[in-house]
């Protein structure tokens, strides 16, 4: 959601979502397990929690110090956009785009790119093509700007805003749309041969209601790329949340649907008009509650800070205060049970063979492989509140890369989201930092473990036992 842009928000009669249905928050976890930040609140569930970080920003120390100490993941707000990075047809400028990276990734956060192909923030040149020509600059924008941070971007918003507003249910009328309707998918293709370690997004406004137009739509069009092989890994909902597109408790619904076609689910700009307690308590839990939802990021640090700041919509106040409505999330990512504590084995669903340390060996990059169950220490594996997948007590269950087959290994323990774990309930187990799955390369023993785009097989689901 850029600053500068006046968004027509769908009407609606019902009310903000504070005048919704109360929802109690939840009770925070006893004060000795309890997190004391969002992004460590997060991490303890297996997901992020981000904020929008705007380069013209970095010189405050109130907001950096805030941003820094409350979140593990950063989007660019402006600056990774199409006017920001090809200001001139075939020249880059990453400058700013680079400032918020390298903020980002130097104080340990993972980043969301945002965004590479989308009908606003154009610059003139490229609203001046039109047909063939602006679909070639669409691809090459997509190639220079992913070529410039490949491998380094946990998830791009490959697409952005492209479905109209209201109930017609159809395609924005934008120029890259009157280039043909399968400049979505191109994009998409385009974005997976530029970075193949990428998880590729498709990012909306107003389609977190179930019922409406908009989000059937969405809905429509993802079912059919994930049926037809169409790259797409993810669904971004941003989450704007107001008079005029209120939150509504089928929100969750929302998810749970979208996850169930095969692909992850992220809050992607998350501002509540007002900032009522309760309404972000819910959309937090909202994200618990499925297993594919991989974070929350809310579209800036302090009220100040937002693009709608006469809507007071965030979670700091402009002193940077903490509101209300952060008690009331910390104490929702609080509240979710860590991992059952105690070492127990994994179990491979499709093997029925074990995660081994080959050899019971202690040596950092030693990979991992399926084995016996022999219960072993080699073989015993204890969940941690951070996230993490230890053995011997002290070496984690390490991704040594973010791509397709990017061997897991056992490496001293550091906090480095390669090091953290979603466990999900369909016994997938998902890396934080790469979003790719826990593989076994086979069933035999001795079979190498890895990393994998998810399919739902049996050699990527395992058991604890």
């Amino acid at each position: 959601m850029p600053r500068f842009e006046i968004r027509r928000r769908a009407l609606a009669t019902c009310a903000l979502g504070v005048l919704s249905a109360a929802v109690a928050l939840v009770t925070p976890a006893p004060a000795a397990a309890a997190a004391s930040t969002l992004g460590a609140g997060a991490a303890q569930n297996g997901r992020y929690f981000g904020t929008a970080i705007a380069s013209g920003r970095l010189n405050d120390p109130v907001y950096t110090t805030i941003a820094n100490r409350e979140f593990n993941s950063v989007t660019a707000e402006n600056e990774m956009k199409i006017d920001a990075t090809e200001p001139q047809r075939d020249r880059f400028d990453f400058t700013a785009a680079d400032r918020v990276y390298n903020w980002a990734v130097q104080n340990g956060k993972q980043v969301r790119g945002h965004t590479l192909a989308w009908h606003s923030q154009q610059p003139d040149w490229m609203r001046s093509l039109s047909g063939g020509a602006l679909r070639q600059a669409m691809i090459n924008h997509i190639n220079g700007v992913m070529a410039h941070y490949r491998g380094k971007i946990v998830q791009w918003d490959v697409v952005n805003e492209a479905f109209a507003d209201g109930g017609s249910g159809a395609r924005r009328d934008s120029n890259l749309q009157r280039t043909g309707n399968d400049w979505i998918e191109v994009a998409f293709r385009t974005a997976r041969a530029a970075d193949p370690a990428a998880k590729l997004c498709y990012n909306d406004y107003n389609v977190e209601n179930w019922t409406w137009a908009k989000t059937q739509a969405m809905y429509a069009m993802v079912r059919d790329f994930k049926q037809r092989g169409v790259p797409i890994d993810c669904v971004g909902f941003q989450a704007h949340f107001n008079s005029g597109s209120p939150y509504d408790s089928n929100f969750r619904t929302t998810l749970r649907n979208f996850a169930a076609l095969g692909v992850d689910v992220a809050i992607t700009e998350l501002d509540i008009q007002g900032a009522p307690p309760a309404t972000y308590a819910n959309v937090t839990n909202d994200c618990l509650a499925v297993p594919r939802c991989l974070g929350i990021t809310v579209w800036g640090v302090r009220d100040t800070d937002s693009w709608r700041p006469e809507h007071t919509p965030l979670l700091f106040d402009g002193n940077g205060n903490k509101k209300a409505a952060y008690t009331s999330v910390l104490n929702a990512l609080n509240a979710t049970s860590p991992p059952t504590p105690g070492s127990r084995t994994i179990r491979g669903v499709g093997s029925g063979r074990c995660l081994d340390v080959p050899g019971a060996a202690t040596t950092d990059g030693t990979q991992l492989q399926l084995w016996d169950c022999h219960n072993g220490t080699n073989q015993q594996w204890t969940s941690t509140s951070a996230g993490e997948l230890r053995v011997y007590g002290d070496k984690c269950l390490d991704a040594a890369g973010t791509a397709n087959g990017a061997k897991v290994q056992i490496y001293n323990c550091w906090g480095g989201d390669n090091q953290k774990w979603r466990l999900n309930s369909d016994g997938s187990i998902v890396g934080v930092q790469s979003g790719l799955c826990l593989d076994a390369a086979g069933a035999a023993n001795g079979a190498l473990i890895q990393l994998y785009s998810c399919w739902n097989s049996g050699n990527q689901r395992w058991t604890r036992a």
